[in-house]
């Protein structure tokens, strides 16, 4: 099969795509043929070793963790699904090193880290969600602790999990607050933002609301995360995806802070996937690369200027006697 794989950490404009073996599933595990696989911040960081520290990592690494396709073969006690079944998920196996990756067009995983796509989404639209919608609910919901009435501000606002972010807290009842770069305030706004500030703001001293939000989603790190730090009310909270927070910082100004890394759950992904269903998610911008474009898929994502979601297409499936993009 081809796959874009990696024998020591490099830099992501200098990836392939090569051949390796096809996979067996295991006991309790499905073949997935790739359709589409997502792509995110975390695969240029594997890429180039800056995750080393946080995950542990096995070579030959093949890259990515979003994929949508469809079942290919099941495993030895396999009950919840079938072959031809249309599925997503996010593919990252916890307890296990870092190896087996979605930019490939099989992969075998647990049945557990897949759940069946709506007959109304398209498995390239399905692809881009998984990971977003997860570090987007985690952050806010279980980490962030977002209540209805509440004031939320995303650092980050137009990206795959800033994208999803902003919906799940107008879901949740919440005014946002949405952090991007101009030419992409029409675009927050869209998604349900109610003020969208130029990320400048943050670094200006003098008062740019009257409300400080009483959450903060940082999505951006670095500078971004410092400044924002600074923008959260006395009491308030702040969970950031791409940093960790200044802990002395945060509690000289009152604030809980802290970084989360998503993790895979079934029944977060099935509610992603009623909430698809029922209309009630409106999908991110979406830029389809083929995968032999995966350097420079990487390379936009490393610049960090991707608006939505960009995707990999692995291969074209048919469903139902028709090609489902």
């Amino acid at each position: 099969m081809k796959a874009v794989r990696i024998d020591a950490f490099c830099a992501a404009d200098s990836v392939r795509v090569s051949d390796a073996p096809k996979p067996e599933p295991a006991p309790g595990e499905v073949r997935l043929r790739i359709a589409y696989a997502g792509v995110n911040p975390v695969d240029w960081k594997i890429c180039q070793g800056a995750m080393a520290a946080v995950f542990p990592h096995q070579f030959p690494l093949t890259l990515g963790w979003d994929a949508a396709g469809e079942i290919d073969q099941v495993g030895e006690g396999v009950s919840r699904l079938a072959p031809g079944q249309r599925v997503m998920g996010y593919c990252r196996q916890y307890g296990t090193p870092v190896e087996r990756g979605t930019y490939a067009e099989y992969i075998c995983v647990p049945e557990s880290l897949l759940v069946p796509i709506p007959d109304s989404l398209a498995l390239m639209s399905a692809a881009a969600l998984p990971l977003p919608f997860l570090t987007a609910w985690q952050a806010l919901v279980q980490a962030g602790g977002l209540q209805a009435g509440e004031t939320v501000a995303i650092v980050g606002a137009a990206g795959g999990v800033g994208s999803m972010a902003v919906q799940l807290a107008r879901l949740q009842g919440a005014r946002v607050i949405a952090y991007s770069r101009p030419a992409n305030h029409s675009y927050v706004k869209g998604l349900g933002a109610e003020i969208a500030l130029d990320y400048q703001a943050l670094f200006d001293p003098s008062p740019v609301l009257e409300t400080r939000p009483d959450l903060l989603l940082d999505c951006s790190g670095g500078e971004a995360l410092a400044a924002g730090l600074e923008r959260v009310r006395t009491g308030g909270r702040l969970v950031s995806i791409a940093g960790q927070p200044d802990a002395g910082r945060a509690e000289a100004l009152g604030v809980r802070a802290q970084r989360i890394v998503a993790k895979a759950d079934q029944a977060q992904l099935e509610h992603l996937a009623r909430l698809c269903a029922e209309g009630r998610l409106q999908l991110p911008e979406i830029d389809v690369m083929p995968l032999a474009s995966v350097a420079e898929a990487l390379g936009r994502s490393r610049q960090g200027t991707v608006r939505g979601k960009l995707v990999l297409e692995v291969a074209r499936l048919c469903w139902q006697d028709q090609v489902i993009v």
